[in-house]
């Protein structure tokens, strides 16, 4: 098979669908296909970095060039995606003939390269693989304006895009509701396939125990019970609650660790600052395959949600915390990804925001009984080993590819 996927971001990049990308390029071209990957060569590392990996692979990576303009302001970063668009439309165009196209988000609407090449050579399968919904997002968060021009104008590109699909992959049901219920194309049933994302089972061995992680003793969590946050604090997920549940807790041998970084993390930052919270520690990203370490130094992982996100994004920092057997404790509403998982595989707490008693509650119970705490330890390793590694995904999305072979 001839498989080409689309994504802005692919390894050595530390975004998280640089590394799915990877993951399944890989898988498949180990299967035999004729793997080809577009990317640019933008991202947060070196040039030099990106061209070593790369002559290690069994896929063939074309990336395109962008200004990397950064993400200091929608202007800098609409530009960086123009220049994507522009460069990866050409690009797929005149690739040779494809057995199938699967274009991701990153940007949005990207699945347009594929399109053009399915304009050209019908028989080609085109396959969304869904991270982030847009107008949908944008609306929720302000960017654009409900009903505006703009709004208007991606919803009409996205019916007439989602009418040209061959296979939908969704991340949860409710980006598949919110999806099917706006672009459902009238001529035929779209088929939808729901896959989370993962992370790789080898990665996390499950006899297998990370070192300790320097990080913990300098930044004091030495005896302490630690609940923490690893990845992005952006658009989409809320703090409020556990700054309010923090300063309950403030004379408790309980820390909130914070690892990462985004738009929130120097107003989570201020905050517990201002309220002289010195059980908030924050800490910079770290790299990817350091996480197992820091993760060794937590008792449980936290998760936050906004409402306005359900649907439109699906967090991705589930699948490592599971696989370190660190029980879930998730603050957002219900219906998504991590509220599933919760109450599918018993592994943690699904709150709502607001909540304060319920995180303090929770919390207060793990770190006193011991228990209680290996219980939902061995719940959340179940859940990733069953669900969420790489492994059982693959094959999902193998079923997927493999469709009308």
């Amino acid at each position: 098979m001839r498989l080409t996927i689309v994504n802005q971001y692919y390894t050595p990049d530390l975004s998280p669908t640089a590394h799915l990308v990877a993951s399944l390029a890989e898988h498949r071209a180990a299967l035999g296909d004729d793997v080809t990957v577009i990317a640019s060569w933008g991202g947060y590392v070196a040039t030099e970095q990106v061209a070593d990996r790369e002559g290690e692979s069994r896929v063939r990576v074309r990336r395109v060039w962008t200004p990397r303009a950064g993400k200091a302001s929608h202007w800098r970063r609409l530009f960086d995606y123009l220049c994507f668009y522009v460069l990866t439309m050409i690009k797929v165009v005149f690739l040779r003939r494809q057995d199938v196209i699967v274009c991701l988000t990153t940007p949005p609407m990207i699945a347009w390269a594929g399109a053009l090449h399915k304009l050209f050579r019908r028989r080609v399968r085109l396959v969304l693989w869904n991270m982030d919904c847009y107008p949908e997002a944008a609306e929720r968060y302000g960017v654009i304006r409900e009903g505006g021009w703009a709004s208007r104008c991606l919803r009409f590109l996205n019916r007439r895009l989602f009418a040209r699909l061959d296979h939908l992959v969704v991340l949860d049901p409710a980006m598949k509701e919110l999806l099917l219920g706006h672009y459902q194309p009238r001529r035929h049933q779209l088929p939808t396939t729901i896959i989370p994302n993962w992370e790789r089972a080898d990665f996390f061995p499950p006899d297998q125990t990370a070192p300790p992680w320097s990080g913990a003793q300098q930044l004091g969590l030495t005896d302490k019970f630690v609940v923490l946050y690893l990845g992005n604090m952006g658009f989409g997920h809320t703090f409020q609650t556990i700054l309010a549940a923090a300063e309950r807790l403030r004379d408790e041998p309980i820390v909130f660790l914070f690892v990462g970084g985004g738009k929130r993390f120097d107003d989570v930052r201020q905050q517990a600052e201002e309220r002289q919270l010195t059980n908030i520690v924050l800490h910079g990203y770290v790299p990817k395959e350091m996480t197992p370490t820091v993760m060794s130094a937590a008792d449980c992982c936290l998760i936050t949600l906004d409402e306005i996100s359900l649907g439109v994004m699906s967090p991705s920092k589930l699948h490592s915390n599971l696989a370190e057997g660190l029980p879930v404790l998730y603050v957002g509403p219900p219906g998504s990804n991590v509220d599933e998982a919760i109450q599918r595989f018993q592994c943690g707490v699904s709150l709502r925001e607001g909540d304060v008693e319920g995180v303090v509650s929770f919390v207060k119970q793990l770190q006193q009984e011991p228990k209680t705490l290996q219980a939902l330890s061995g719940q959340a390793r179940r859940a990733f080993d069953l669900a969420y590694n790489d492994v059982v995904c693959l094959r999902a999305f193998d079923r997927v590819l493999d469709e009308n072979d």
